[in-house]
C-alpha cells in the first residue's frame, strides 16, 4: 500500500516562479512555502504547456499537450471524453473535488449530443471537468460576465451574509478600493491596485477559499481525497485587502528585466504582443510599481495561509498521508520584455514553482533537494497515478512521473527539453499580423542551452541561455545559427509526432490486434 492516501494538488493563479522567497526573491518573503520545500522537493525547471490559464490548466488535469486535448484557450471546452484526474482516481476511492478555479468550460454540444445535463451525477462530473465542484470559483465576475453565467455566486451570497451590500460584491467590494470621497475605485483600473480592498482581510477570496478547503478536508472524514485547492490570486485584478496591500514598496521591488535591443528589429510576433495594451501599460515604471505593491501582497496573503493550512493538516496528522503539490498555472510578465500579460514563452511566462511534499519514506533522502532537471506540468498526473498506486491504463498520458526524481533515483533516460505551444488566435497581435485563426500558432523548445520559438509563418526565435540567461537576444535570424535552428527544429518534429491522438486503443492492444487476425479466419496475402 503506498502512504499517499490523500493529495493536496494547490494552484496559484498567474504566479511567476521567482516571486517566493525559496526560488530567490529578495524581499517577499514566503516562510511557510520555504518549509515546504524543506520538507519536499523544489523542481527549479518546470514548465508548463501553455502560459495561458484554461490550456495549460486541461494540460494538468489530463496529462496531454492542448493539442492533444483540443482545448487551446480560456473559452475552448475540453472535448468530451478527454480522461482527467477525476477519471483516474474516483476507481481508486479518491473523492476528487476542487475549492477555486479550474477557468474550463463544458463542452455544451457533446453532452447535448448524448442527453447529459449538469443536473446529473455523471453530467456534472464531466462539466466540471472531473472535480466535484466543492466551492467551484473562476474568480472572474465582473457584471456582464456573472450575469451572463446566470448571475449565481456562492462567494457573493455568503458576502453579502457578512454585510457587503450590493449585486456583485465579489466586483464592488472584493477587488474595488475605497476613493477619498467614498467612492468606489475598480481593481479593474492597474492606478487602484496599490489600495486595499474594501473587504476585511478574513472576508477575502484567498482567506475564503482556505476555510472552504479546510472545510472540505473536515467532511472527508476516512474517505481518501484529491483536493485541487485553487487559489483565484495573485491574478488580476491585483487587489489585495489591508494590511497586505502596502507591505512592499520601491525598495521591495526587483529591477525590470528589459533591454533596449529588445525594441529593436523585433520579432514581428513578439512586436504586435508588445503593441497590445497591456504591454504598453506594464512598459511605464509608474503602473508596474503600482501593480507590484498588490500583487506581492497577494502572493503574500498565500503563504500565511497556506500557513494555516498546513498547520490543521500537521495537528490532525495528516501531513503523514497526504501529499502537497504547490505550483502555478502559468506567470506574469509584470513589465519584463515590455511586457504585460503571459501568453509567450520568456522564463517570466512559461516557468512556474513546483514544490511536491511526499510523506513516504522513500522521499525521505530528497528532503530539502533542489532538482534542476527539465519538467513539465503533464508530470503530474502520472505522478499521482504512481504514488497512489494506481494500475490505471496510461496509453493517454504524455507527461512522465515525477515518482523517481522524489525518491532520489537518477534516470539516466530524462528528458532533454521541456515543452510548451500557443494558440494566439484569441488576441490582437493575432488581428494586427493578419494571420488567419487556425494558423496562429506558437511552439517552443527549451533545452540545457538554447529556446527555440517556432511561429507558424514567421521567422523563428532563438535565445543561447548560457550567454544570455536574460533572453535579450534574439538569435533566430542570425545566419551564424542557422544550423542550430535546425536542431531545435528537429527537436520540435519529434515532440509534435509523440503526442498521444490513438486513446481508445492501449499499445498492448495494438502489439496483439494483428497477431490474432488467423486465428479468426482473417489470411490477408496469402497465395
Amino acid at each position: 500500500m503506498s502512504p499517499v492516501k490523500n493529495i493536496l494538488f494547490i494552484m496559484a493563479d498567474q504566479l511567476r516562479w521567482d516571486y517566493l522567497s525559496c526560488y530567490g526573491h529578495p524581499t517577499l518573503q514566503t516562510p511557510n512555502l520555504d518549509n515546504l520545500a524543506a520538507r519536499g522537493v523544489r523542481f527549479d525547471r518546470a514548465y508548463v504547456q501553455s502560459p495561458v490559464c484554461g490550456p495549460s490548466r486541461a494540460s494538468y488535469y489530463t496529462g496531454r499537450t492542448p493539442f492533444s486535448h483540443g482545448a487551446t484557450w480560456n473559452q475552448v471546452p475540453l472535448p468530451l471524453g478527454e480522461l482527467t484526474m477525476g477519471d483516474y482516481l474516483r476507481p481508486l476511492g479518491l473523492r476528487t473535488a476542487v475549492v477555486g478555479k479550474t477557468h474550463m468550460i463544458a463542452d455544451v454540444e457533446g453532452m447535448a449530443r448524448l442527453g447529459l445535463t449538469h443536473d446529473t451525477e455523471i453530467g456534472m462530473v464531466v462539466a466540471e471537468p472531473g472535480f466535484e465542484p466543492f466551492e467551484r470559483d473562476d474568480g472572474l465576475h465582473p457584471d456582464g460576465l456573472l450575469k451572463l453565467m446566470g448571475g449565481k455566486l456562492r462567494y457573493n451570497d455568503w458576502l453579502r451574509e457578512q454585510g457587503y451590500d450590493g449585486q456583485n460584491p465579489w466586483d464592488s467590494w472584493a477587488n474595488s478600493a475605497a476613493g477619498p470621497n467614498g467612492e468606489v475605485l475598480s481593481g479593474w483600473s492597474l492606478r487602484n491596485s496599490n489600495l486595499p480592498a474594501r473587504v476585511r482581510e478574513e472576508h477575502s477570496e484567498t482567506a475564503y477559499m482556505t476555510d472552504r478547503a479546510l472545510e472540505f478536508i473536515d467532511d472527508t472524514g476516512d474517505q481518501p481525497w484529491l483536493l485541487h485547492l485553487s487559489y483565484i490570486k495573485p491574478h488580476w485584478p491585483y487587489m489585495a485587502p489591508a494590511p497586505y496591500h502596502n507591505k512592499y514598496g520601491t525598495d521591495s521591488f526587483v529591477a525590470a528585466q528589459r533591454h533596449e535591443t529588445e525594441r529593436q528589429s523585433a520579432h514581428p510576433v513578439y512586436q504586435a504582443f508588445m503593441d497590445m495594451e497591456a504591454s504598453r501599460s506594464f512598459s511605464r515604471d509608474e503602473v508596474r510599481e503600482t501593480v507590484l505593491a498588490g500583487y506581492m501582497g497577494l502572493v503574500k496573503q498565500i503563504d500565511d495561509h497556506l500557513g494555516r493550512l498546513f498547520k490543521r493538516l500537521e495537528a490532525s496528522g495528516r501531513m503523514d498521508d497526504t501529499m502537497i503539490v504547490f505550483t502555478s498555472d502559468h506567470g506574469d510578465y509584470l513589465g519584463d520584455h515590455w511586457m504585460g500579460e503571459k501568453e509567450l514563452f520568456h522564463e517570466q511566462s512559461v516557468r512556474v514553482p513546483l514544490i511536491i511534499y511526499d510523506p513516504s519514506e522513500a522521499a525521505n533522502g530528497s528532503r530539502g533537494r533542489v532538482e534542476t532537471r527539465l519538467v513539465e506540468a503533464i508530470d503530474l498526473l502520472p505522478t499521482f497515478l504512481d504514488l497512489t498506486g494506481s494500475n490505471a491504463d496510461r496509453h493517454w498520458l504524455e507527461g512522465r512521473s515525477l515518482a523517481p526524481l522524489l525518491h532520489g533515483q537518477n534516470p539516466s533516460d530524462w528528458r532533454q527539453f521541456a515543452f510548451s505551444e500557443s494558440d494566439y488566435g484569441f488576441y490582437a497581435a493575432r488581428k494586427a499580423l493578419d494571420v488567419a485563426a487556425s494558423e496562429a500558432r506558437a511552439y517552443m523548445i527549451r533545452t540545457e542551452r538554447w529556446k527555440y520559438v517556432y511561429f507558424k509563418g514567421f521567422a523563428a526565435q532563438l535565445f543561447d541561455l548560457a550567454e544570455d540567461p536574460d533572453e535579450f537576444i534574439d538569435l533566430g535570424r542570425s545566419g551564424a545559427h542557422q544550423a542550430i535552428c535546425g536542431e531545435m527544429r528537429d527537436l520540435l518534429l519529434e515532440k509534435l509526432t509523440s503526442r498521444k491522438n490513438r486513446v481508445t486503443m492501449t499499445d498492448e492492444q495494438v502489439l496483439t490486434f494483428k497477431d490474432n487476425e488467423k486465428e479468426i479466419g482473417i489470411h490477408i496475402g496469402v497465395w
